[in-house]
């Protein structure tokens, strides 16, 4: 019960982190979309120009921009932001859902691999119980690997 309970509030932070990331910059281990070479590369010269560059951000904008006003209202970024999530959502039950019902069950969510078992990992000196510092430490990995798509701490060394 305890799993379920975790992936509900990592899904309810991803809703909020989403409505942020509507319009990031897209790129290595970001929220925004991800771009392939060829995509922003329109006139295939194998060179990304600074007019290609503006012209797929500017298309973006005018993705998220519904009703053409060149301006994104709080309710245009929300679509866009829930539509985001539906897909992320979508996408992580057909990875999870092994008996295709559509739904997860509690022990399709115990059977997250790696992910799944997230007491013995963050139990690092295997006490049998995560400390304060022991707890302080992986929030602190990972919100180094969310901010900046890697692990932080690594970078500072």
């Amino acid at each position: 019960m305890t799993q379920v309970r975790v992936l509900a509030a990592v899904f309810a932070a991803a809703g909020v982190l989403a409505a942020g990331a509507v319009i990031a910059k897209p790129g290595f281990g970001g929220f925004g979309p991800k771009m392939q070479f060829e995509d922003i590369d329109t006139d295939g010269n194998g060179e990304i120009s600074q007019a290609e560059m503006q012209a797929q951000k500017s298309a973006r904008f005018k993705s998220v921009d519904a009703n053409g006003d060149g301006k994104l209202s709080p309710e245009e970024m929300q679509a866009k932001a829930q539509s985001r999530m539906a897909d992320r959502v979508q996408k992580r039950i057909e990875h999870l859902d092994t008996d295709g019902d559509g739904a997860l069950s509690e022990s399709e969510l115990s059977n997250l691999g790696r992910h799944g078992d997230m007491f013995k990992r963050l139990d690092g000196d295997e006490s049998g119980g995560i400390s304060k510092e022991e707890f302080e430490q992986a929030r602190a990995q990972r919100a180094g690997k969310r901010r900046w798509g890697h692990n932080s701490e690594t970078e500072q060394n």
